[in-house]
């Protein structure tokens, strides 16, 4: 049973490979903001329940697509890749958002783990260099189940941004530093914690690039000083500039809550 769910599951490298803003990535790509967008226009006039449903749907699917992944990647690549714990911005989120639609202590901060995960995740989307680096084909359990998690989480994201009863305010946008520092000191924990374990995962695993710059420009010995903060100035400043567009969008089209909620 084993060797035939291996056979399934398992990289594929021969003939056509994917590679960032091939085909098969465009087209995924298109997909996402497609499925996205239709079901916006599906749900704009729709009741608060029906938004509060759609948008439990979609991280329950994200977040079931991730627990699933440790029980699969045995299958996949012989062994479950410890990178794929939760210290990355984007499983972290994943993690935190479905936290936040479950229980009363992360609910408030609902909007402000949706903000993150979309950003982070939509920029995943858009440059997948992770799966890029392994040059498999593009209709392989990596590639596919990469690029839907992190759809669809892109997805969660926005409907929740434009869809929360709430939204967002700029009487509130401490929240987001919190959370934001509160990834970083998460992260900083998990490079501590699994940098130079023993055997096979003894690379500096480099959690929301607190540790290393991963563009190279900041020297090694220096950029563990450097990149939480740069990273909380970098992910704070998109977010502020989210929340432009946001209250720039509300001016230009008024929200139909008086008429559908």
């Amino acid at each position: 049973m084993y060797s035939f769910i291996h056979g399934i599951l398992c990289d594929r490298k021969g003939g056509d490979i994917f590679t960032c803003f091939g085909l098969f990535h465009i087209c995924f790509i298109l997909f996402v903001f497609a499925v996205t967008a239709v079901v916006c226009v599906l749900i704009k006039n729709k009741s608060a329940n029906v938004k509060e449903k759609t948008c439990n749907a979609f991280i329950s699917i994200a977040f079931g697509l991730y627990i699933a992944d440790f029980f699969l990647m045995p299958f996949a690549y012989e062994e479950i890749d410890i990178e794929k714990l939760p210290f990355h911005i984007c499983t972290a989120m994943c993690v935190m958002c479905f936290l936040s639609r479950h229980t009363r202590l992360f609910g408030k901060y609902r909007i402000n783990f949706a903000l993150l995960g979309f950003i982070s995740n939509l920029v995943y989307l858009i440059y997948p260099a992770g799966v890029m680096w392994h040059a498999v084909h593009p209709f392989t359990y990596r590639v596919i189940q990469t690029l839907l998690f992190h759809g669809i989480m892109t997805a969660y994201g926005f409907l929740t941004i434009v869809f929360n009863r709430e939204g967002l305010s700029f009487k509130k946008c401490h929240r987001e530093l919190a959370v934001l520092v509160g990834m970083t000191l998460w992260a900083l924990l998990g490079n501590l914690l699994y940098t130079g374990s023993a055997g096979k995962y003894s690379a500096d695993f480099n959690w929301f690039f607190v540790t290393q710059d991963p563009f190279g420009l900041i020297d090694k010995n220096i950029a563990v000083f450097i990149m939480p903060f740069l990273n909380i100035a970098i992910f704070f400043a998109v977010e502020m500039l989210i929340y432009l567009i946001y209250f720039a969008v509300k001016r230009i089209i008024p929200t139909e809550k008086k008429a559908g909620d």
